[in-house]
């Protein structure tokens, strides 16, 4: 995951400076349009239409042509494939026409005949050679087939003719290229072979450095990027390259940091920093950043979206929603087929329903569209628990009891649901009963299975819970979860405290970065009378996630250590944030004390 961002903003950067090349391939997927309307008109269209960069012989479409054009393209529209390429075939020779030999490789690429596909893209490529489209469609076979040795003449041709200024786009779509086949070795050393005349361009170093770090050579990788920066200390794209490959998140963020420092309008490598800083949980630094990327670019989804998901991780709700208001705004403004606002919508919701504005967080459920599944039932079971939390819970369960979806794994869901709707709504014996039932139906669902524990532990049924979670190790071992919530328990009651640690432990190892687990860890250490663990961990819980729970814990170990005064503090923000919290309550009853 450390790379992804960075292997991302590269292909971005990329895709602003130049355009892919075709990906052809023995597929129909990879070729135009093959099941023309049998018209005359279409039917003749690949005789008659005149075609970009290539050399038409002059022809007259005569009866008899258009007649065996159409006889083949109906016949293929029909399911039939090689009767229509021979006479597409025979017809391209006999007039030395590109365009039916293209069609003719067509057919075979749509019929997944790799032999008939070469042969005629080599005939298109003879007749028009000319023809970018033909070369790519050539070069792509060749290279699938490990044919390497006919490729090379052809890169390296490119590559001479290219002037500087458009050298650099060569080289990255031979790369691109090469990185289809098979063997990859072979491959690297031609790449290494074709640009080495060009050793003082940034660009041959940063494609070296790309196909290096592809197979795994980190050494080699790094020392290409850092050439290629040094060619052209003001390049994007190289320094970009230069994060990708370099394996420490502290070592990344220091060079993009230096290299704004020099480039500050650099919006790409500004994103990237920002995604180290959040890899680093570093996230004011990152709000700065993407702040920066949002002067520059007011409209912009991404910077919207990460701005909020920033606000949200730093206890700023108001904030949060603002951000992804507009977000939905420009996308009502500019639709994107590739947004899917469901997400946003969702979050939006939850926003609303936080600051206590039910009929807001139903009105964002209302616009989750039906197109993706998924987010739609999603949608309906969150419609459940809000109506339920405006008073009305015969309707909520009424209306939960109505989507009957047909996936056993969405029905079990249905029944969380609803037991969480019980839940809030302070019916826990109810809930514990139809979560009983619940597991009974899915005995194999983990999240129905936890949920249930966790609910036995409400009711004091310590024996049902501790079971019921030890099934679900068995089912999911890697579930972090249902190992912290055992060993949480087990230190909150102050017993078996040494196999409290080891469970948690190993919840921590599964999941290092969660702040809950580290709360547990803190707990169990001051449970076990070791207080500046407790603390120390406990102060890096509250860091990451502002929680009043987090906070009730901490503040008790501070109490413990003769800090009361900052204990109260610690208490007194978990009372703002909920007046209501369970943990507080009863941390203060067992002090016996009052704020």
């Amino acid at each position: 995951m450390k790379n992804a961002f960075v292997i991302v903003t590269l292909a971005a950067l990329l895709s602003a400076c130049a355009t892919a090349p075709h990906a052809p391939a023995p597929v129909p997927a990879a070729v135009p349009q093959a099941q023309p309307e049998p018209q005359a008109e279409q039917a003749a269209s690949a005789a008659d239409e005149p075609a970009a960069d290539e050399s038409l012989p002059n022809v007259a479409l005569s009866s008899d042509l258009l007649y065996k054009i159409m006889k083949a393209e109906i016949e293929f529209r029909d399911g039939r494939w090689q009767g229509p390429y021979v006479t597409m075939m025979a017809l391209a020779q006999q007039t030395r026409d590109p365009r039916l030999a293209r069609r003719a490789a067509e057919m075979a690429l749509a019929a997944k005949q790799g032999g008939e596909s070469m042969a005629a893209i080599r005939l298109w490529r003879e007749l028009a050679p000319d023809s970018e489209e033909a070369a790519q469609y050539y070069l792509g076979f060749v290279i699938l087939s490990d044919n390497l040795a006919e490729a090379e003449a052809i890169f390296q041709h490119r590559l001479q003719q290219a002037t500087p200024a458009t050298r650099g786009l060569a080289m990255f779509q031979i790369q691109q290229f090469l990185a289809r086949a098979k063997d990859k070795p072979a491959a690297a050393a031609m790449l290494e072979r074709l640009l080495a005349p060009y050793g003082d361009t940034a660009e041959a170093h940063v494609v070296l450095a790309q196909t290096a770090y592809a197979r795994g050579d980190a050494a080699l990788a790094l020392k290409e990027a850092q050439a290629a920066l040094a060619i052209k200390p003001g390049s994007e794209i190289a320094v970009l390259t230069l994060a990708q490959v370099t394996e420490d998140d502290a070592k990344v963020a220091e060079v993009l940091a230096r290299f704004l420092a020099a480039n500050p309008g650099a919006r790409e490598v500004r994103a990237a920093h920002a995604r180290v800083l959040v890899n680093q949980k570093q996230y004011d630094q990152a709000r700065d950043e993407f702040l920066a990327l949002l002067k520059g670019q007011p409209d912009n989804l991404g910077t919207l979206y990460a701005l909020g998901i920033m606000s949200m991780q730093l206890g700023e709700p108001a904030k949060a929603e603002g951000y992804f208001s507009h977000f939905m705004e420009v996308l009502a403004d500019h639709p994107d087929d590739e947004r899917d606002p469901s997400k946003v919508l969702m979050i939006l919701s939850q926003l609303a329903e936080e600051r206590g504005d039910l009929k807001a967080a139903l009105a964002w459920i209302d616009q989750v569209e039906q197109t993706d599944p998924k987010a739609y039932f999603g949608a309906q079971l969150r419609r459940g628990l809000l109506i339920g939390k405006q008073g009305d819970l015969a309707a909520a369960r009424s209306f939960l009891d109505s989507l009957k979806p047909p996936d056993g794994e969405d029905q079990a869901t249905v029944v969380l649901t609803e037991g969480q709707l019980l839940r809030d709504a302070g019916k826990v014996e109810e809930a514990y009963t139809l979560m009983e039932e619940g597991v009974k139906r899915y005995p194999d669902n983990p999240d129905l299975l936890y949920d249930f524990a966790l609910l036995a532990e409400k009711t004091n049924r310590l024996d049902v819970m501790e079971t019921t979670l030890r099934a679900v190790m068995a089912q999911a071992p890697d579930n972090h979860n249902a190992y912290n919530a055992l060993g949480y328990s087990l230190a909150e009651r102050n017993v078996r405290l040494q196999e409290a640690f080891e469970l948690i432990d190993k919840a921590m190892k599964m999941a290092p970065g969660d702040p809950f687990i580290m709360d547990s860890m803190g707990w169990v250490q001051y449970r076990l009378g070791k207080l500046d663990e407790a603390e120390a961990l406990l102060r890096k819980a509250y860091s990451l996630r502002n929680d009043p729970e987090i906070a009730v814990h901490l503040g008790e170990v501070l109490w413990h250590k003769g800090r009361k005064t900052d204990a109260q503090k610690l208490w007194r923000e978990a009372r703002a944030k909920d007046p209501k919290n369970d943990t507080l309550k009863s941390t203060l009853a067992r002090l016996h004390l009052s704020l």
